[in-house]
C-alpha cells in the first residue's frame, strides 16, 4: 500500500499545480479562444475473421479457425488551457487449429492524461496509465502450464512532466518524474519471479518466504502518440513508451512500441495490420533471458468508425 500511495501521491502533485491561474495563462486563454472546446468523443471497432477447411486434401494441412478483435475509444475534453485525454485500448484473438486452441492477441490499455497549457504548444501535465490482458496464457503448445493472466502482469505508470502537443496529431510527453509498479496477481508466478517480481526463497526444498506481487521503480518516462489519416481512408496510429529505472541499471531501457494502420474499404469493410514491440530486461523469455517481443497481426473484416 505504501508503493500504492508513492505513485497516487505523483498523480495529486499534478492536479495540485492546476490550482492558480497566473496572468499568463489568462492571456493565454483569450489568444486560444478559437480553439474548439468540450469533449470531443470517438473510436474504431474492428472484427477479423479468417477460416482454413480441408477435405482429403493430399498436399496435408490442418483445419483452423482464428478471429481477432479490436477497440479504440478516447474521450478528450478541452476547455481553455486545460485539456483531458482518456484513452480505451482493448484487444482479443483466438485461433482453433485441430483439437487445441491458442491465444493469438490479449490486451487492455487504459490511460488518462490532464494537462494545462503554459504556452502555444507546451502543457504541464501529469498521466496515469494501467496495462494488463484478459485471460490466461499459456507456454504453448503445452497448454497445461500456465505463464500469465489477469493482473499477471499489470503495469501502472504514474507521471509528471511537459507535453508537447501540435495540431491535434501528435503528443511528446515526457516526464523526469515517474514511478513504475508491476503486478503479478498469482502467487505462482510471483514464485517463481515472473516479470521482474522478486522470487520465493527456499531452504532444503521449502518455502519459506512467497515470492513479491510487486516491483516497484521510479525513472524518467517518454511517450509519443501520434494519429493521423495519412491519405483518403488510411490512419496511422502510433505509440512508443518507454522507462528508465534510475535505481537499478538506468542504462538499460524499457521499450513498448505500437502502430496501427488501418485502411477503410466502405463504412463497414476495412483491413488493418497492428504491430507491437517491446523489450523489458526484467522480464525473461523461457529462462534465457530477456529478449526482443515482436507481434503481428493483419486482418480483414468487419470495421467501423464512430
Amino acid at each position: 500500500m505504501k508503493r500504492v500511495f508513492v505513485l497516487i501521491s505523483i498523480w495529486t502533485m499534478t492536479v495540485a499545480l492546476f490550482g492558480q491561474v497566473t496572468d499568463k495563462e489568462s492571456s493565454l486563454r483569450t489568444v486560444n479562444a478559437d480553439t474548439t472546446n468540450g469533449w470531443k468523443k470517438g473510436g474504431v471497432v474492428m472484427i477479423n475473421f479468417s477460416q482454413t477447411s480441408l477435405s482429403n486434401w493430399a498436399s496435408g494441412g490442418e483445419n483452423s479457425l482464428s478471429g481477432n478483435g479490436l477497440i479504440k475509444v478516447f474521450a478528450n475534453y478541452k476547455k481553455g488551457v486545460l485539456s483531458w485525454d482518456n484513452n480505451i485500448d482493448l484487444g482479443y484473438g483466438l485461433m482453433r487449429q485441430g483439437a487445441q486452441s491458442r491465444k493469438t492477441d490479449d490486451k487492455i490499455d487504459l490511460s488518462t492524461k490532464l494537462g494545462k497549457g503554459v504556452s502555444k504548444s507546451w502543457y504541464l501535465a501529469g498521466l496515469l496509465n494501467f496495462k494488463t490482458q484478459f485471460g490466461p496464457g499459456y507456454n504453448y503448445p503445452n497448454d497445461s502450464v500456465k505463464i500469465s493472466g489477469l493482473l499477471a502482469p499489470a503495469y501502472l505508470v504514474a507521471a509528471v512532466g511537459m507535453d508537447y502537443r501540435t495540431k491535434n496529431f501528435l503528443s511528446v510527453f515526457i516526464s523526469p518524474l515517474s514511478g513504475r509498479m508491476t503486478i503479478v496477481k498469482d502467487q505462482k508466478l510471483a514464485d517463481a519471479g515472473a516479470f521482474g517480481v522478486d522470487p520465493a526463497q527456499y531452504s532444503g526444498g521449502v518455502k519459506v518466504k512467497d515470492g513479491k506481487k510487486t516491483r516497484e521503480e521510479f525513472g524518467g518516462y517518454v511517450k509519443v502518440s501520434f494519429q493521423k489519416d495519412i491519405m483518403p481512408n488510411v490512419n496511422l496510429s502510433s505509440k512508443v513508451e518507454t522507462f528508465s529505472n534510475y535505481l537499478k541499471n538506468p542504462q538499460n531501457i524499457a521499450v513498448n512500441w505500437e502502430m496501427l494502420l488501418s485502411l477503410k474499404v466502405n463504412k463497414y469493410i476495412g483491413a488493418s495490420i497492428g504491430t507491437q514491440l517491446i523489450y523489458d530486461d526484467a522480464v525473461k523469455y523461457q529462462d534465457k533471458g530477456p529478449r526482443l517481443q515482436f507481434k503481428e497481426i493483419l486482418g480483414i473484416g468487419f470495421s467501423y468508425k464512430f
